[in-house]
Parts: C-alpha cells; sequence; structure tokens
C-alpha cells in the first residue's frame, strides 16, 4: 500500500474513533472498546474493500456487510456516516429514543446496514445465508462478517462455519475482531476460544492472520481472500481493545460504558492530536 493511501485511511479511522466516542458520550451509555478496536478493520471494508454506493444504499449488487458483534455499532456508524450514507451529525443521537442509531443496527432505519445484529451468533449466520444466495443467483457481489472473538463461544457461530465450508462459500470473509477482552475479562478467563486459527481450519476455511491496526497486512489479508477458492475465509485481526484512548486500551472495563465529561475530553484530545499529527 502507497504512504498516501495508508495515511488517508488512518486519518479516516481516527475520525471513526472520534465519532464512535462522541456518540456513546452523548447516549451516556454504549460499548466504546470493541468499537475503537474494530475501526481499522471497518474502514477499509467500507473505503477500499467493498463495493457500496451510499447514494444505493440498497442497490442490488453492492457488497454486503454483516456486523455480527452488533454492540459496536457506534464504529459502524461513524464509518457509514464518514462514507456519506447519512450525516455525521447523527452521530451525537446515538440511542436518542427517536434516533434511528440505537445501541444494536436496525436495517430498516438505517441507510447501509445490511442487516440487523446484536444477539451474537447469528450475523454469521445470516451472512452465510447472504453469501449462499449470491451464489444461487450467480450474482458477483460478495459477502462480509466482523465478529467478536468472545462471540466465538457461541454454538451458532460454529454451525454456520460448518455449514459455509460444506457449500463452499468462497464468496465469505469472516473477521473476527481479536481484542482478546469481553465483558468479564479476558478470553482465557472466561471461556477460551483458542486457538482460533486451528479450529477454523478443522472447519475448513482458509485463515489468515494479522494485526489489526496494520493497513498494510489488512489489504494484503482481503487480497488473498479474493484468491481463495471453494471455501470461506477468516481473517483472524489481533488488535487492541480501546485502541487510540489511553486509559480504554487493553481495559475491559471499557466494554460497555460510556466516559464521563472529563475522560470523554481526554479521549477526544487524544485521537485530535493524533489526527493532527498526519495533517499536511
Amino acid at each position: 500500500m502507497d504512504e498516501a493511501k495508508k495515511k488517508s485511511l488512518t486519518k479516516m479511522a481516527l475520525r471513526v474513533r472520534m465519532g464512535a466516542i462522541e456518540g456513546v458520550f452523548h447516549a451516556k451509555s454504549g460499548h466504546p472498546g470493541g468499537s475503537l478496536s474494530v475501526a481499522d478493520v471497518l474502514t477499509y471494508l467500507y473505503f477500499e474493500e467493498m463495493k457500496v454506493d451510499p447514494q444505493k444504499p440498497h442497490w442490488k449488487d453492492r457488497d454486503r456487510c454483516v456486523l455480527s458483534k452488533g454492540h459496536a455499532a457506534p464504529a459502524l456508524y461513524a464509518t457509514l456516516a464518514n462514507r456519506g450514507f447519512f450525516s455525521v451529525d447523527l452521530l451525537k443521537t446515538l440511542r436518542k429514543i427517536d434516533s434511528i442509531l440505537q445501541g444494536h443496527p436496525n436495517m430498516k432505519q438505517v441507510p447501509g446496514i445490511d442487516m440487523s445484529t446484536g444477539s451474537l451468533g447469528q450475523g454469521i449466520s445470516t451472512a452465510v445465508g447472504m453469501a449462499l444466495s449470491a451464489k444461487a443467483s450467480e450474482d458477483s457481489y460478495r459477502v462480509y462478517t466482523v465478529l467478536g472473538d468472545g462471540e466465538l463461544g457461541e454454538g451458532q457461530v460454529w454451525e454456520a462455519a460448518m455449514f459455509a465450508s460444506a457449500k463452499k462459500l468462497d464468496n465469505l470473509v469472516a473477521v473476527i475482531d481479536n481484542n482478546n477482552l469481553q465483558i468479564d475479562g479476558s478470553l482465557e478467563e472466561v471461556n477460551s476460544p483458542y486457538p482460533i486459527p486451528e479450529k477454523f481450519q478443522a472447519f475448513g476455511w482458509h485463515t489468515i492472520e494479522i494485526f489489526g491496526h496494520d493497513f498494510d497486512q489488512i489489504e494484503a489479508a482481503f487480497q488473498e481472500a479474493r484468491t481463495v477458492k471453494g471455501k470461506p475465509t477468516v481473517i483472524i485481526a489481533r488488535t487492541v481493545k480501546g485502541k487510540g484512548v489511553s486509559y480504554m486500551e487493553n481495559n475491559f472495563s471499557w466494554h460497555g460504558q460510556a466516559p464521563g465529561q472529563d475522560l470523554y475530553e481526554q479521549a477526544m484530545k487524544e485521537l485530535g492530536e493524533q489526527l493532527a499529527g498526519l495533517e499536511d
């Protein structure tokens, strides 16, 4: 990846993080930690990888993305807003009673949302169905789904994984946001899904492991996935929970709480300084 593209994506990912913090702060609830960890992957998907048109959110030939870890909606909303699906100003209305931006994605209200999600395990199952439909209809669109690593404790994930392999869904890419923390602590403390690559390999998937905050590695992974034939691909992206905000990084207590005024200002200052450092 050339440096200009990498810089542009890095700046956009910072804007996505700032948008996610903005939303959670104004809502006084939400999930900042996992939103910050997945921001780079979502940025790459919507600004480089996926075929989408903000002016035609229901375009038949668009690529689909299902946020299986639906609680990271603040990051998805911020990505969609910056991509032009709706106004960035709406991010401050997160979880308000009359807002389209509720705590989990709602495909009936929000432009750009391909599936309503929130119940863990169901997102990847829906993505598998979408990929199967594309195969059956001989459509060219690809399907992407983003899961949390704690979500791998759901049996439904593995039922979907088995089915996707059996149906040779090479138009399907799953990304695991492997930040190693969930609401109650580390994965090892709660219910370890490790080793993740070997599990997916056993279910017949092509596996790729990357550092999920490196755009060179992210690009290479998605490009590799496009070359895989006869099986689905999973990208295990090692990430940092709360990435970009010092007091949130690697701190599971920020899985599902909103910062108060002082910590909100600190978070926005830190992210803003990182963004300013990239401005020409």
